[in-house]
């Protein structure tokens, strides 16, 4: 039987139309398969926007459950423009500050060069090796420097050394050049003092190239605390006051001025009540981000991507379980003694000025409601609670991620049956092939006959019509 290399050629059939419309019915088969696949991914996304939310609300609890807030202070300053900060260990006070003088870094100056010598000319260095810094509380330091050297070199060599201790630039002072030293920090220890230039031994130079010639020595900031005497050699002060950290770097001090403010320590009412705030506004987060993946129009009936989904659900009971249940051995018990209430939709509203009392009048109280009775190692506080049970729904084998990780292992074999569908369809397709361009031989082959026969027979009837 002849070869068909191009189906409907023999027959004048159009089978290479026929055998598409075949395919397109076959692979209408994977249709479900990918509907299913979409909605799989679609639920994965949906439970990444609920732990998203839930990561959010994760922190506004831990910083619920951390008893450093209840404690925490704040340095409110009154008068001349100095900042304090507090950390764990300041105490409620008050504190008169009156500044006296600013820590300023000590500078040196060279001579000048001579007229007419450039920056990055070779100077006369002798026998000199070594360039020797000295300062004024501080030990010397010394720098190697080429015999060739010029000051623009003298000034790299003193940048490049990471102990040098001070800053080096190049001046133009209208007549020549000079090397300015600046010392890299502030207060007369670390003061620059003034330099010379030593030979290998150690000894000093015989020729010294430069000399040092306007020097400006740093000085220590003073300051005086509630009648106390202070000095510092920087304008950053530790400790001055307990637990409190001045900076002086804003004041802007002429000599013989002082400069008077009053630091007020005094508990932070406002960081208690804004993490309290922060943790509702993250539930009602929760709570809307569940209500969008789960809602359903009745008027168009299209519906969610986790509509009427169990995960979902044992989410919103175990989270709405923790908040009504209330915590034991405090003075406060539930979240509505903080004024703090659960709407009909599901959501949280606080009131602002109730809980802004509690944070300035109650701390210990909100403490032990959150974190659980300070020494009482059997009360768990609410933030402890839900802590404890996001990271059973929120681990890898916890509800959530249970859910995510079931839908991506359907995924998978949903993936693995597409495929086996498709080499399936491939196959039959291709035995349609077959069977089709056997077809068309084999009635191209009859067409053969039909017309050979045609022929003899006309032929014949000719014959016989001449006779």
């Amino acid at each position: 039987m002849a070869t068909i290399t191009s189906l409907g050629i023999g027959s004048g059939l159009d089978l290479n139309g026929l055998l598409d419309q075949l395919q397109d019915a076959e692979r209408g088969k994977l249709a479900p398969i990918t509907r299913q696949q979409e909605q799989q991914e679609a639920k994965i996304s949906a439970y990444g926007k609920i732990q998203s939310s839930m990561d959010k609300f994760q922190d506004a609890v831990d910083a619920l459950n951390d008893p450093k807030l209840y404690q925490s202070l704040s340095a409110n300053v009154r008068g001349d423009e100095i900042s304090a900060t507090t950390d764990a260990d300041a105490l409620p006070g008050s504190y008169r500050v009156e500044v006296t003088a600013l820590a300023t870094a000590g500078t040196l100056a060279s001579q000048r060069l001579d007229e007419g010598t450039e920056s990055d000319d070779p100077l006369d260095m002798g026998d000199a090796t070594q360039l020797r810094l000295a300062f004024t509380g501080q030990n010397s330091v010394n720098i190697d420097v080429a015999a060739d050297s010029s000051l623009e070199d003298i000034r790299d060599a003193i940048n490049a050394h990471e102990n040098a201790g001070v800053s080096a630039s190049v001046i133009f002072d209208g007549d020549g050049y000079r090397l300015a030293l600046s010392s890299k920090e502030t207060g007369l220890d670390a003061s620059v003092s003034g330099f010379s230039f030593l030979k290998a031994d150690g000894a000093n130079a015989t020729t010294q190239p430069l000399g040092a010639e306007a020097a400006r020595a740093g000085q220590n900031a003073s300051l005086d605390v509630n009648g106390i005497t202070i000095t510092s050699a920087s304008n950053t002060i530790e400790e001055a006051i307990q637990g409190v950290t001045l900076n002086l770097g804003e004041l802007s001090l002429g000599e013989g001025e002082t400069a008077s403010s009053t630091v007020n320590v005094e508990r932070n009412t406002l960081k208690v009540r804004e993490a309290i705030g922060d943790f509702v506004e993250a539930f009602n987060e929760v709570k809307n981000t569940i209500g969008t993946v789960t809602k359903f129009d009745n008027e168009s009936g299209e519906a969610a991507e986790l509509v009427g989904d169990s995960t979902v659900r044992t989410i919103e009971g175990r989270l709405r379980s923790v908040l009504t249940s209330g915590v034991a051995g405090g003075e406060l018990a539930t979240l509505s003694q903080l004024s703090i209430s659960l709407q009909r939709d599901g959501t949280l509203e606080m009131d602002d000025a109730a809980v802004s009392d509690l944070a300035k009048n109650s701390p210990d109280a909100l403490r032990d409601f959150f974190t659980g009775v300070e020494g009482n190692d059997a009360s768990q506080g609410l933030a402890s609670s839900l802590s404890t049970t996001l990271e059973q729904l929120m681990s890898k084998t916890g509800t959530l991620g249970n859910a995510i990780s079931g839908a991506e292992n359907r995924i998978d074999s949903l993936g693995e049956r597409y495929e086996r569908m498709e080499s399936s369809i491939e196959r039959t397709i291709s035995r349609y092939r077959t069977q089709f361009g056997q077809l068309d031989a084999m009635i191209a082959q009859m067409n053969s006959t039909s017309s050979y026969l045609t022929q003899q027979f006309d032929a014949l009837d000719a014959q016989l019509g001449r006779d």
